[in-house]
């Protein structure tokens, strides 16, 4: 048999995808208001672009699964290190042609996800499932590390362009936005990816008249998934790139045309959900007095003034974020606990312990619900036989909808054991009281986040269950002649309600600020002309280390700030710090518009992220970069192709 076939030419990158009508049909809108309109009557209008690119994922553990065949009935189990248990459960029972109560999926823990668990690591299930049910042994997988990168994609690669008319005090009145993203060569969460990015394309700023539309590119690449932020950084970058634009055209500072634009108690999104409860503006205002970021100004603009090849930059960024899934189905959870004649306690919930201290939370409140000693409390694993129907661990809700289910489930059994407890009498008399009373000691819980469903042809419903406010402010230095850069100092002031563990939410802060600073000015994929990846591991794919952190590095909490739609009153927490590292990526670019000033160069230039060495380096343009040879559209030739 002879086979004859064409060899096309792959479609890498967006601008590739958009010179070649490379979109999945999927068009995506949001207007409010009369942009068109609007603009006429601006005292400015400006147009810019900016570019953020992959991110992988680089987890401590690669994508593994064990599948067991149990011999009976097509019975399987499956030990993975995914997100998502009960998808892997449906599409692997799918896949052997059984019901999905044949299928059992088990998850211990994992060794990180960020996303990149939720779907790419079933395809790896299903790998050896079908193997273990073909020769009727275990089967287990693990890949290495260069296999994991070359297969299980990434975040999406965004473009961004807009058109922004604002007056002369700073306020912005319109704005038109197209977003693109680099999806690969399937859907996977790309259409869910987008849409968390356009209606976060305001980030924290209120748009009387606004038009968002995204594109979702068909290129050649593996198929990018999902990543902490699911879409939002890539989307609020656009929104902090006007602000910073505008700054300079009115040559204001960027921190007072921050303000000027922050949303108000009230005011409503441009996907028409009220604002309220809002600490957007006391973060805002705690961490400008925290930091002290207009003195830090004026002592970097001396600074500046003596330094010729170092420079110091300084910038305030503000964030709001959506917490909910934006698919109303998923936002639901269940619980089961059960206690034993011991008096022990075992607990087991819908989520999925990825090292974010979520079964730490959820001992809490269970230890809170039945006034027992959290070391009475056991989780032993995450299981579909033991919990059905479970929504992925993901998009920073499942401390809010697991820990109301196990907070319904020990209420029940609080109320049983009620009469035993009187009196003082301890926890193991109580419970074995009840016990030879005949009393249930198992309880299953259950919660729906209410009120939550949105219709994006109509634009009507409430998308979000409520939002996480932040702001941080960050003083980088760099160095003009080699493109390095220091944080000098970060201060973040995050409004968390009232923290479930104080511990936890800090180091899950300080773990998302960093992973974003590696998005926004470290970690570069780059792959050859057909797609192959060059950065396939640690020797070619730089990530943040510790000598990346922040020298000075202080987190605080919102003083006084509550939460009434979620458990005691918390507020997730994974996600939102994320973007706050655009403060060390607006510091850099503060710092290059010092140095470009001295050479009397435009101070409006485009800084795609992230914001590399190399990068840094041919933005302070002098007479040594003069010299290297560029392109024809003006730009510098690359060692390898950025998606």
């Amino acid at each position: 048999m002879i086979v004859e076939y064409d060899e096309l030419l792959p479609i890498v990158t967006i601008e590739e995808a958009i010179a070649n009508d490379s979109f999945y049909p999927i068009d995506k809108s949001i207007v409010k208001g009369d942009p068109n309109a609007a603009f006429s009557s601006c005292d400015h209008v400006i147009e810019g672009e900016i570019r953020t690119g992959a991110q992988e994922h680089f987890y401590l553990e690669t994508n593994a699964c064990i599948a067991i065949p149990k011999g009976e009935h097509g019975e399987i189990e499956l030990i993975s290190s995914t997100q998502s248990p009960t998808s892997t459960q449906m599409i692997v029972a799918a896949c052997l042609n059984v019901p999905a109560n044949r299928v059992v999926c088990r998850v211990k823990r994992i060794g990180g996800g960020f996303g990149g668990k939720e779907t790419r690591s079933i395809p790896i299930a299903i790998a050896v499932a079908v193997a273990a049910n073909k020769v009727g042994r275990p089967v287990r997988i693990m890949l290495d590390r260069d296999e994991d990168i070359l297969v299980s994609g990434y975040r999406h690669p965004f473009l961004g362009q807009y058109k922004v008319g604002f007056s002369n005090d700073g306020i912005i009145e319109a704005a038109e936005i197209e977003l693109y993203s680099n999806c690969g060569c399937t859907l996977d969460r790309s259409s869910s990816v987008m849409d968390r990015a356009m209606v976060h394309v305001t980030n924290a700023y209120h748009v009387p008249n606004l038009s968002v539309k995204g594109k979702c590119c068909k290129t050649n690449l593996a198929s990018n998934t999902a990543f902490r932020g699911f879409g939002i950084p890539q989307g609020m970058i656009i929104a902090e790139s006007c602000i910073n634009d505008i700054a300079v055209v009115l040559e204001k500072e960027p921190s007072d045309v921050r303000y000027v634009n922050l949303f108000k108690d009230g005011q409503t999104t441009h996907y028409n959900q009220t604002v309220e409860g809002n600490g957007l503006e006391r973060s805002l205002l705690e961490c400008l007095e925290q930091s002290e970021c207009k003195k830090v100004k004026k002592e970097l603009n001396e600074f500046n003034k003596g330094s010729k090849w170092k420079k110091r930059g300084v910038a305030i960024i503000p964030v709001l974020h959506g917490l909910a899934f934006m698919a109303p189905f998923m936002n639901q959870a269940g619980a089961l606990v059960s206690i034993y004649v011991d008096g022990s306690v075992l607990l087991t919930h819908g989520g999925v312990e990825i090292g974010q201290g979520l079964h730490t939370k959820m001992i809490q409140i269970a230890s809170d619900g039945l006034k027992v000693h959290p070391s009475k409390i056991h989780i032993m694993e995450t299981c579909t036989d033991k919990i059905p129907n479970t929504s992925a661990t993901a998009a920073s809700v499942s401390s809010d909808i697991n820990g109301m289910a196990v907070h319904n489930a020990c209420f029940e059994l609080a109320k049983r054991l009620a009469p035993y407890r009187k009196d003082g009498k301890a926890w193991e008399e109580a419970v074995k009281a009840a016990y030879f009373d005949r009393v249930s000691l198992s309880a299953t819980g259950y919660y729906r986040t209410p009120d939550v469903g949105y219709n994006f042809e109509t634009g009507e419903g409430r998308l979000f269950n409520y939002f996480t406010y932040g702001a941080a402010c960050s003083v980088v230095e760099i160095d003009c002649l080699t493109g390095d850069h220091r944080v000098l100092k970060t201060d973040i002031v995050m409004d968390v309600g009232k923290s479930l563990n104080p511990a936890i939410d800090i180091g899950q802060i300080e773990g998302a600020f960093m992973q974003g600073y590696g998005l926004l000015v470290m970690e570069q994929m780059i792959h050859s002309p057909s797609g192959v990846p060059f950065t396939r591991g640690p020797g070619a794919y730089k990530i943040p280390g510790f000598d990346d952190i922040p020298a000075e590095f202080n987190v605080t909490f919102l003083k006084d700030s509550t939460n009434p739609r979620a458990i005691y009153s918390s507020k997730g927490i994974g996600e939102p710090p994320f973007f706050l590292s655009s403060s060390v990526f607006f510091a850099i670019k503060d710092a290059i518009k010092a140095a470009r000033a001295e050479r009397g160069l435009n101070p409006l230039f485009i800084l795609d992220a992230p914001a590399t060495s190399e990068r840094i380096r041919m933005a302070c343009e002098d007479e040594l970069t003069d010299r290297v040879p560029k392109l024809k559209d003006g730009t510098y030739k690359p060692w390898g192709i950025q998606v």
